[in-house]
């Protein structure tokens, strides 16, 4: 048995699984958390960014053993179920950032981590943090200008990532 923490809850996780199967697919497979995508498996992608602690992490490498005892959060969790979205989600719909959206969650999910760390990112800032996330479609313009936008909105008011 593995005890797990994630999004603020506690899951166990059955011997049926094997304690070096990837976090993604214990989060998708298991716990039906299918927020969190597949993208390549190979951990080049990032769109199965989830934070670990805090930190954005590519559940796709992480075994679940190595997450027991962990804070882990996906993007289910970001915020709680029916509050407002997180300024970073919200800057995201207001500056129309997906176009396929597939990798999304893990953009926003490395957004989120970033401007933790930097709540006044420059744009080199932004493009080094996010350049571990790839986007197909090619919204990265769209993607600095989001976060820009959460940045500002979040020393406005004063809330969440």
């Amino acid at each position: 048995m593995l005890n797990l923490s994630i999004n603020g809850k506690a899951h166990t996780v059955g011997d049926d699984v094997d304690p070096k199967t990837p976090l993604l697919w214990v989060l998708r497979d298991t716990l039906g958390l299918v927020g969190t995508k597949y993208g390549c498996g190979v951990g080049q992608c990032s769109a199965c960014t989830v934070h670990l602690n805090g930190a954005p992490i590519q559940s796709c490498q992480v075994p679940v053993e190595s997450a027991v005892g962990q804070q882990i959060t996906t993007i289910e969790g970001l915020s709680a179920p029916g509050a407002a979205l997180t300024a970073v989600q919200q800057a995201w719909i207001e500056e129309d950032v997906p176009q396929c959206g597939y990798c999304q969650a893990g953009q926003i999910m490395r957004a989120s981590a970033l401007l933790a760390r930097f709540p006044k990112p420059t744009d080199e800032q932004i493009d080094t943090e996010m350049a571990a996330n790839l986007c197909r479609c090619g919204t990265y313009v769209r993607i600095r200008k989001a976060i820009h936008s959460a940045a500002a909105r979040i020393a406005k008011t004063g809330g969440a990532s």
